[in-house]
């Protein structure tokens, strides 16, 4: 094909067909009638020569040509959009973007409503997807498949932007009537109770390991849970106390009814910080979301 043949509609026709998996959601999305994007999407098939979209039951489902694309497409979307875009300040009223953040699941609970009712407010027709945080670590960010990573960033490539957002600190939470719960926690008694740990690699050791074992002490690990939640609601049914965030806790730990208490040693804060990849610096839509992300976070903070 020519250059004088390149339509980077396609190309954003094609991002939005992916991402929707429907060709009705995609016409509402670029506001086109649906005869229209069938017709778009025949181009499409015409063009990569591969279906892109099959049905599959009730549903549209994406070819393996169109997958192994999809990344590609939407970073080449984003790029192109930013090259022609200067406008800092986008009109929220009829801004129409879907964004993905990575966030631990704690953070969703503690903020979550706050941000979609921030963005319903002052753009109403913006869609988030949250995601919880991978097993391992991704490249979503370089590739452009997510626009903000918020939690703790220890992980992104060297040029990912990361911006602070709030300190934070483990504490330890047991049910009611826990030998914890009453008394005075020392690092002798922490260590015996039976403990639970959060980790998304379903690992059994952290921090609190070392800092008990230059104390002589060894803490029993009966189990690992993959994200607070749902350690929280194991914690209220058995006799186990588990390490959370205390601020982005502390309204579950409320709700559950359960207590908690100092962790006897010495524990590195918990640093929440937001990341994006610096190709979307100058993207006012963008800079909009990371300024919600900021102001509920510094609302959830003060209250």
């Amino acid at each position: 094909m020519q250059p004088s043949g390149l339509d980077l509609n396609l190309l954003i026709a094609l991002d939005v067909l992916m991402e929707e998996g429907s060709v009705t959601g995609a016409a509402l999305r670029l506001h086109v009638s649906v005869p229209a994007m069938s017709r778009t999407l025949g181009r499409i098939r015409r063009m990569l020569g591969d279906p892109v979209l099959v049905r599959a039951g009730q549903e549209m489902v994406p070819t393996p040509r169109a997958l192994a694309l999809r990344t590609r497409v939407h970073a080449l979307v984003e790029e192109a959009l930013e090259i022609l875009h200067h406008d800092s300040s986008p009109d929220l009223a009829t801004l129409s973007r879907s964004f993905t953040l990575i966030a631990h699941d704690e953070i969703v609970h503690a903020v979550g409503a706050r941000l979609m009712a921030r963005v319903r407010d002052q753009a109403p027709l913006v869609s988030l997807r949250l995601l919880a945080e991978a097993p391992s670590d991704t490249l979503g960010l370089r590739h452009g498949e997510v626009a903000l990573e918020i939690g703790v960033i220890g992980h992104t490539q060297p040029e990912s932007r990361v911006e602070p957002l709030m300190s934070d600190r483990l504490v330890g939470v047991v049910r009611p009537g826990h030998p914890l719960s009453e008394g005075r926690v020392t690092p002798r008694r922490f260590a015996s109770a039976r403990h639970l740990v959060v980790s998304r690699r379903g690992r059994l050791k952290g921090p609190v390991d070392d800092q008990l074992a230059e104390l002589g002490l060894v803490r029993t690990v009966v189990a690992s849970a993959p994200t607070f939640a749902a350690a929280l609601f194991v914690v209220r049914d058995a006799d186990v106390v588990v390490m959370v965030p205390e601020k982005l806790c502390r309204e579950a730990v409320r709700a559950l009814g359960l207590t908690s208490f100092p962790i006897p040693a010495e524990m590195p804060p918990i640093e929440i910080s937001q990341a994006w990849h610096p190709r979307l610096d100058a993207d006012g839509a963008h800079a909009w979301l990371r300024g919600c992300v900021r102001d509920v976070m510094a609302q959830y903070r003060q209250d």
